[in-house]
């Protein structure tokens, strides 16, 4: 048994029972709270004990590690709550060193490097993103601006608070680096009559994105192009890049602020919304990148601020949203749980286990696990954004219709 070995030394928080392949069993821990799990084979132990933060999620994709008593979220959970104790074993400090060494290779993503791996997760069915995302799908965090707010609802108060701190105005250009399937572009040209340019590399949201603007009758102030954003040339009045900026990777950094610099007219705003990490730069989980996001990283704000910095940019305003993409998660998982029979039908059983992990163990690294998202405003002018924040309250106060419209007009 010798993953049980592993976490004897690692589990002090939690009760974690292990139940070898030879049926012997072992408890390590102590409280709650508690899960029993069952190792099937020798081969996927020995990998348990070497790699367990790629092995853990593969084994249960593929049903050589089940759950028998508790819950897969208390089993990741646990382990979130006492991987530093891992991270102290030699082997574990040794691979990541590894993976420290060559993160700049795991974040390469040149312009067909970035095709690849953005088709590899938003090329998927249109179906399972529409078992749990709302419906403008919003693939990023949402606001929960109240207490016991809906997903729907904080959703539209994500795109509000967004559209605030870009202090849009009639008959502006707007650029929308990673426009997703577009919910984001149509809702901002609806609230404030602005033309919106909107890019991705994923076909399928590229397909998705021009029909809903064609259904909207917006396609004459609402753009969608097939392109990465390091092919833009034009001029705009704003800029917006929303759940995108994992994607490319600290290498391509200066890329990124480099074209925002060069695509932003002298007295414009720009607004980066992204997953970041609270304790300083790090690597992405090897189980993440290979199955979910690969080439992706979720920066610290210690490597972002510096390369605005030399871009000559003004940071105009950093908001950190602590929990409420946790809170974005847990609404994404109940609801594709529900789902979870028909997808298991579209796609297959593995399938479904795999996503189940990526919901679970992405929202634990917002309760447990250092994760948030920044908000981060940028300007040319130190004069293009108010002096005090006072207008993003009163843009949230004062225009709680702006959204019911997008929902009136849409269903016209």
């Amino acid at each position: 048994m010798l993953f049980a070995n592993l976490l004897s030394r690692m589990i002090k928080t939690g009760t974690i029972t292990i139940i070898g392949p030879g049926g012997k069993r072992r408890s390590v821990g102590s409280g709650a709270p508690s899960v029993t799990i069952r190792v099937h084979d020798r081969v996927t132990d020995l990998q348990l004990a070497l790699y367990p933060q790629l092995t853990l999620g593969e084994a249960y994709m593929d049903g050589r590690l089940s759950i028998e008593e508790g819950r897969l979220y208390d089993l990741i959970e646990i382990g979130m709550v006492n991987y530093q104790r891992l991270e102290h074993q030699p082997l574990q400090r040794m691979l990541g060193a590894i993976s420290w060494a060559v993160r700049g290779l795991q974040q390469y993503n040149p312009i067909s490097r970035s095709r690849e791996n953005v088709a590899h997760h938003y090329d998927l069915s249109s179906a399972l993103y529409d078992s749990f995302l709302d419906p403008q799908r919003q693939y990023s965090c949402a606001y929960f601006s109240q207490p016991g707010m809906g997903l729907d609802a904080a959703q539209e108060a994500k795109i509000r608070h967004i559209a605030a701190k870009l202090l849009l105005k009639p008959g502006q250009r707007v650029l929308d680096i990673g426009c997703g399937w577009g919910g984001l572009a149509i809702a901002l040209a609806r609230m404030a009559d602005v033309e919106v340019l909107g890019v991705t590399l994923s076909e399928e949201q590229h397909k998705s994105a021009v029909a809903r603007a064609q259904a909207s009758g917006l396609s004459d102030q609402v753009r969608f192009e097939l392109m990465d954003y390091r092919l833009i040339e034009e001029k705009f009045d704003r800029i917006v890049s929303v759940g995108m900026f994992e994607h490319v990777g600290a290498g391509h950094y200066p890329d990124f602020f480099g074209k925002i610099r060069s695509t932003l007219k002298e007295d414009g705003v720009a607004l980066l919304h992204s997953i970041g990490r609270m304790d300083g730069p790090g690597v992405t989980n090897p189980w993440i990148r290979r199955y979910i996001f690969p080439g992706g990283y979720s920066p610290a704000l210690s490597e972002v601020l510096p390369e605005i910095e030399r871009q000559a940019l003004w940071v105009a305003d950093v908001e950190i949203l602590r929990l409420h993409y946790a809170e974005t998660l847990r609404h994404w998982r109940e609801r594709f749980m529900a789902k979870r029979d028909a997808m298991a039908k579209l796609y297959d059983e593995r399938f479904c286990r795999m996503w189940e992990f990526y919901l679970i163990s992405s929202e634990l690294s917002f309760r447990r696990f250092g994760h948030m998202v920044f908000q981060v405003q940028m300007a040319l002018d130190q004069e293009a954004v108010p002096l005090t924040r006072d207008y993003i309250t009163d843009y949230d106060r004062d225009m709680p219709t702006a959204l019911r419209a997008v929902r009136e007009r849409a269903s016209q």
